[in-house]
């Protein structure tokens, strides 16, 4: 339990105990949202990020109403009816890769464009514009990587850009997310246009952002020790299990979760007064060497994994469902099609991204 100062200059806490840390991102009384009197500010812009910002506290408002939309519509019948069309994609992705010949890059082959396609399938959004939607995402993740007036433009562009397809969408609605969204909007429950948008764009951005990010950092992580990657190959179901330990045995995560303390609550030990701003870092409870056998190590056939990497209790992320399917299927094309995947850079070589929310890296330079 560390006492720190965050990019803003503002103090908090640092929870890395996986009990701790699992605490308080199961208990209900505590808000992600800092935009409330007390709480600490993150990022160096005015605006702050999207656990500061004034919009994102209306959602956290009425977080368990939107979110009951959602777990609707994020069903695990729905997510596995996506599974082919997902494996497709990937499919199709790679021959573009192969075809285009070696070295690539697998993050922008693979990694970033199919969970766009994924995120947009879901929505309902054909032919979004990835490069722009990669903008507006980072903008919405920033720390310290834009100034206020280059993220005032950005989301000024993306608000304009997703109200018009909220009205293309009403005028045809479809067999999708967006569409029972509106319905839920135009049926008076309890969700405001407003919402609706927000919703819309958080849904866009954290579908694609964090599942591109792990794809990427997935891959790094398995080719940069060819004795994992050659395990996978002579036995690929060892997938979904291997899915897991990544998601545990990522330690560029990005930021971790904040916790707003609104009363006293004892965690390891300690009393946290009301109004400390607690961040909850993932990467370091899914290290603790008191929770996890050998936990600097990666085994591909660890059970049970109970990482925390999506979270835990009432805030655990919605689509975890949907991004677990992703990386199964990504892997499990690239074993079968590219057996000799292999990095063309050393693993050193491979550069980290800076200034987000989100861990991820700028690359992943392969060949075959």
């Amino acid at each position: 339990m560390a006492h720190i100062r965050l990019p803003s200059g503002d103090k908090a806490v640092l929870l890395t105990r996986y009990a701790d840390v699992r605490q308080l991102l199961a208990d209900p009384r505590f808000s992600h949202q800092l935009a409330q009197e007390g709480a600490a500010r993150i990022a160096t812009n005015e605006s702050g990020t999207v656990f500061e910002n004034e919009a994102a506290a209306s959602l956290v408002d009425g977080h368990q109403r939107w979110r009951r939309l959602l777990n609707k519509s994020l069903t695990a019948k729905r997510v596995s009816a996506m599974q082919p069309r997902i494996e497709a994609m990937t499919e199709q992705l790679i021959d573009d890769m192969t075809r285009q010949g070696s070295p690539a890059d697998l993050l922008s082959a693979v990694g970033f464009p199919l969970p766009v396609w994924v995120i947009c399938e879901l929505l309902g959004m054909p032919g979004v514009d990835r490069d722009k939607l990669a903008y507006w995402s980072n903008t919405m993740l920033s720390v310290s990587q834009y100034t206020q007036a280059e993220i005032d433009a950005a989301q000024a562009e993306f608000a304009r850009y997703f109200m018009a397809h909220i009205a293309a969408k009403r005028a045809e609605p479809g067999d999708d997310l967006l569409s029972e969204l509106i319905q839920a909007v135009d049926e008076g429950q309890h969700l405001t246009e407003r919402e609706l948008m927000l919703i819309g764009q958080g849904v866009l951005v954290a579908g694609h952002e964090t599942t591109s990010n792990m794809i990427g950092k997935m891959m790094g992580m398995l080719l940069a020790d060819r004795e994992r990657w050659e395990q996978l190959v002579a036995d690929p179901s060892l997938v979904r299990v291997a899915v897991e330990e990544v998601l545990r045995f990522d330690a560029n995560a990005g930021f971790g979760l904040p916790r707003f303390i609104s009363e006293d609550v004892e965690v390891g030990g300690q009393t946290l007064p009301r109004g400390t701003t607690v961040i909850c870092s993932m990467a370091a409870a899914n290290r603790d060497d008191q929770a996890y056998e050998r936990a600097d190590a990666m085994d591909l056939r660890r059970s049970p994994n109970p990482h925390l990497t999506f979270g835990a209790g009432p805030h655990s992320c919605v689509g975890q469902a949907l991004a677990r399917t992703e990386l199964q299927t990504v892997l499990s094309v690239l074993l079968r099609r590219l057996p000799t995947l292999e990095l063309a850079v050393p693993a050193e070589a491979l550069a980290r991204r800076e200034g987000l929310l989100v861990g991820g890296l700028e690359g992943v330079p392969v060949r075959w």
